[in-house]
């Protein structure tokens, strides 16, 4: 990640990069709402379709007849519960299925197929149920001990406080508590990327074991602790900035729905109402961009407890559904999660340079080479001249 950039347009970015994430995740949440509507749809048909009663529903919009029609559902078989808590199951089942894959391809290069989001689900499920059993003990012993003091202070406000200064009064110690709650939620989020981060790299005990991935989920809450407190303040607006976009965004979509019932057309507040939950569901992904970004920005400063090797995920062919490369080069950030230095290993000895051949003389000698002889020519240096008068040149 770009250091100048702001973890919130890297969040962004990442959400945008991995859409089709986003589009399986509201897929997946519109089938399991239509398919735990059927049942409610076939019990108001009974009671609404040959009852005259009903066109106060279906001609206008009335609360009594609404109210009514809920009390007879009620008063049936008592099914409803059986039904909630299947649905329930489902839900997040799915969300450890799809939560666990968006991470992993927030993380990497891995391309947001729904093969590859549930193979990191199925990897990681435990892992995240895990996390969910912490959270849900931490929120016992943080915010229980809250909401008792907050009735506390309610019963103490209506005895001795009336009017606007007690309501005020209340609702803030009503914020404290969403405060809190708040900061938990993003803490553990933080400890899902973190888990995601961790399991790309390998742990070995023993020289002899196969190293496998690192599960261990207690080993993030530190890497968590400290993205959560580097820049505090800024981190949580942003994170109530995301959640209040999602909340505004259904709030206009329900209130739009309400004034338009009993309408001759439906598919309008329809559709609408499906782009106000689809814009919810991609703040909360966005959210996830957010802190994936957050936790590749935090510098590690950890260090691996003894007689634990964790070792980097190597690189993966393009043929492998999911590579285990954090980032490309380009945009590779410190790891978060804090690692060993790597052993170096030592460099081989040196080969010998072998000497170059001599080159040859680029200006050859025009003489030819003279023959090795053992000595002169008796005959030529060593022979008698006779004596004879001086020649006459003109004879």
């Amino acid at each position: 990640m770009t250091p100048s950039r702001s973890p919130l347009l890297q969040g962004f970015s990442l959400t945008i990069r991995n859409l089709p994430a986003v589009l399986w995740a509201y897929a997946f949440n519109a089938a399991l709402a239509l398919l735990f509507s059927l049942r409610l749809h076939t019990q108001l048909s009974d009671i609404l379709d040959h009852s005259l009663y009903a066109q106060r529903l279906t001609s206008a919009f009335d609360l009594g007849p609404a109210l009514d029609a809920y009390a007879r559902i009620t008063d049936g078989p008592k099914t409803g519960n059986a039904s909630t808590f299947t649905s329930v199951v489902l839900y997040l089942a799915i969300y450890f299925l799809l939560v666990p894959g968006a991470l992993l391809c927030f993380q990497t290069a891995a391309p947001p197929r729904l093969s590859n989001l549930f193979q990191a689900g199925i990897s990681l499920f435990w892992r995240f149920l895990r996390i969910t059993l912490l959270a849900l003990l931490a929120a016992a012993i943080v915010l229980g001990p809250l909401f008792a003091l907050q009735g506390v202070w309610s019963k103490f406000l209506d005895e001795h406080v009336l009017g606007r200064p007690g309501f005020i009064l209340r609702h803030l110690s009503l914020l404290v508590i969403l405060v809190i709650a708040t900061l938990l939620r993003l803490y553990f989020d933080l400890v899902e990327v973190h888990t995601v981060q961790l399991g790309q790299h390998f742990r070995s005990t023993s020289p002899g074991q196969l190293p496998t991935p690192d599960r261990r989920v207690l080993r993030t809450l530190s890497p968590a602790w400290r993205t959560l407190r580097l820049r505090l303040l800024r981190n949580w607006l942003s994170f109530l900035l995301l959640t209040a976009l999602g909340l505004l965004a259904v709030t206009l979509g329900i209130r739009f729905t309400i004034h338009s019932l009993a309408q001759p057309r439906v598919w309008p507040a329809f559709l609408l109402t499906q782009v106000a939950f689809f814009v919810l569901l991609f703040t909360r992904f966005w959210q996830r961009g957010f802190e994936t970004a957050l936790a590749q920005s935090t510098p590690s400063q950890h260090r691996p407890s003894e007689g634990t090797d964790i070792q980097s995920t190597p690189a993966s062919t393009p043929t492998q559904p999911l590579p285990q490369q954090i980032l490309p080069p380009t945009l590779r950030d410190p790891d978060p999660i804090p690692r060993p230095d790597p052993t170096p290993n030592p460099d081989p000895l040196p080969e010998p340079i072998p000497e170059p051949d001599p080159l040859p003389d680029p200006i050859p000698n025009p003489e030819p080479p003279s023959p090795s002889l053992p000595g002169p020519d008796p005959g030529v240096f060593h022979h008698n001249v006779p004596s004879s008068s001086p020649r006459n040149p003109l004879k």
